[in-house]
């Protein structure tokens, strides 16, 4: 089969394509006939990682569908044929995160990931694509959708008496927003592009902020609450976003830490998140059980993630430079 792995080509490290035996499956395992795959803004940091050789060799990417192709002996939950897809964390099934979990986290710095023809997992780290979704749609929700789940609604209990602010319009801010219409909470959305802002609109959302022509924009989120600040804050931005997030805040709000989009920094100052009984959310991705339970939901409320742009194998290349562009509004996916 064929697959990607991250090599060192000169100076720099890229994606290269390359022959390896097709996997074979455990007594507990599945293999998967991998359709489609997605990008997230964490391959470009493993990437740019892998130039200090911490990657090297490594199959990268964490989100992929497909079809069940073999299964292992032991294998009770899946027959070939079986549309599925693969949950970011390997071995996170249920319950508290604990921190062995984080070497099972696919395309990281010790499990290679799913950039290839064909997969290997074991049973109980694959859930089933709701029936509704392409698996060009699917490959779009293991890391993205999951971390806004987990964020805003698994921890985050979002209702429709919230009131969201999210930050940006790449796959978990558009997630986020979708979960969060379908729960009826009112949706803030930043963006430095009005095009942007406009297809969140149709997307649900309320109120529209140009952070671009609007640099003070916690001050507008405060006048567009009647002074309160909002209850759920999905932060992505890391270091240059948190002070206005902190000041947007509602009282017993809450804020989901999830992105480092501007880089990684120091820790502002949180004396306003005391005073106002707030809470920080620190979300990585979540377990196969919050993906389940995730799905259920997709399928009930038969919503469908916006896929921005779709890439051959061939170009997984172009499909990075993309992703590193922020041109995309929604999920970068490639067929496969």
């Amino acid at each position: 089969m064929r697959s990607y792995r991250l090599l060192r080509r000169s100076d720099t490290v890229v994606p290269v394509v390359t022959e390896d035996a097709t996997p074979v499956p455990g007594p507990f395992e599945v293999r998967i006939r991998v359709k489609a795959v997605s990008l997230n803004y964490r391959d470009l940091i493993v990437l740019d990682n892998a130039a200090n050789g911490d990657y090297d060799g490594r199959i990268p990417l964490s989100d992929a569908a497909g079809q069940v192709s073999a299964i292992g002996d032991k294998v009770i939950r899946w027959k070939v044929g079986d549309r599925v897809a693969a949950s970011f964390f390997r071995d996170w099934l249920d319950g508290p995160f604990k921190g062995e979990y984080l070497k099972s986290a696919l395309g990281g710095s010790v499990t290679d990931g799913v950039l290839a023809e064909s997969v290997v997992l074991p049973e109980s780290a694959l859930v089933a694509i709701p029936e509704h979704l392409t698996m060009e749609q699917a490959a779009a929700l293991p890391c993205a959708a999951v971390t806004a789940w987990q964020g805003l609604i698994a921890r985050g209990q979002v209702g429709a008496t919230s009131t969201v602010l999210v930050q940006g319009t790449g796959g978990v801010a558009l997630f986020a927003l979708q979960f969060a219409v379908a729960k009826g909470a009112r949706v803030i959305v930043l963006s430095s592009s009005d095009e942007k802002l406009e297809r969140a609109a149709s997307l649900g959302a309320s109120v529209l902020i140009n952070y671009k022509t609007t640099p003070e924009w916690d001050k507008a989120v405060i006048a567009e609450t009647d002074g309160q600040g909002v209850s759920h804050i999905l932060e992505l931005g890391g270091p240059e976003t948190f002070e206005r997030s902190l000041r947007a805040v509602a009282a017993s709000g809450k804020i989901a830490q999830i992105g480092v989009l501007t880089g990684f920094g120091p820790t502002p100052n949180l004396a306003r998140l005391q005073s106002m009984n707030a809470d920080i959310l620190g979300i990585t991705v979540g377990s196969t059980s919050h993906f389940t339970a995730m799905n259920t939901f997709i399928n009930e409320q038969r919503l469908v993630p916006v896929v921005d742009r779709l890439f051959d194998f061939e170009d997984a290349v172009s499909a990075y430079a993309y992703l590193r562009s922020g041109q995309h509004f929604g999920k970068i996916v490639m067929r496969v």
